[in-house]
């Protein structure tokens, strides 16, 4: 009997081992894997957390930068054009006399300041009343010449008007206002004042 038992128990142990050493790797694979889907499942809530506060910070960075800018472009708009002698030219179109503007030019004492090409969507706005700002710049106190030239189409032909206008310039800044119309309808086609 003594013989049989001694050659159950190793037979007994011999297939518990076997047991658990197929059972094992499963059950050992299934308990990893539960505690790694825990940690992936912190780590995103956490890595979520982060992102959010990251995309906050980005945010606020961008604001901050655009306030910059926008204090830079004054800052160096003053510098570059002090106010005793910045001049700055508009452009409009006259009211209910509507024609295509293709092109302006404008010279200031014989040198070209501006040269602007009109888009569909720039000509769609001056025509809706919006005003163009075409140059900054800076020029002495005094008498000064402007030359002005219009390309454009009015009743489906083209045409192209030019004047010579005087403006004087004094310590404060000044801003003209070019207003264009389309040729032949009894005022000028260019006018230019004060604004």
């Amino acid at each position: 009997m003594s013989h049989s038992a001694k050659a159950t128990f190793p037979r007994t142990q011999n297939s518990a081992s076997a047991f658990l050493s197929r059972r094992a790797p499963a059950w050992l694979a299934c308990l990893l894997a539960s505690l790694f889907a825990c940690a992936v499942g912190n780590a995103q809530d956490l890595s979520r957390q982060q992102m959010q506060g990251l995309d906050e910070q980005v945010q606020e960075i961008k604001s901050e930068v655009l306030d910059i800018a926008a204090e830079l472009s004054l800052l160096e708009e003053q510098l570059l054009y002090p106010s005793n002698t910045q001049v700055a030219l508009f452009v409009a179109l006259a009211e209910d006399r509507p024609f295509r503007l293709d092109s302006v030019q404008l010279r200031i004492n014989g040198e070209l300041v501006a040269h602007h090409i009109y888009s569909a969507k720039e000509l769609e706005a001056l025509e809706k009343g919006g005003v163009q700002r075409i140059f900054t710049g800076n020029v002495p106190s005094g008498e000064h010449q402007l030359e002005v030239a219009v390309a454009g189409k009015s009743g489906g032909n083209d045409f192209s008007e030019e004047g010579v206008f005087s403006f004087s310039k004094t310590v404060s800044p000044r801003l003209v206002g070019i207003t264009l119309a389309p040729p032949g309808a009894g005022d000028a086609a260019i006018k230019v004042g004060n604004w």
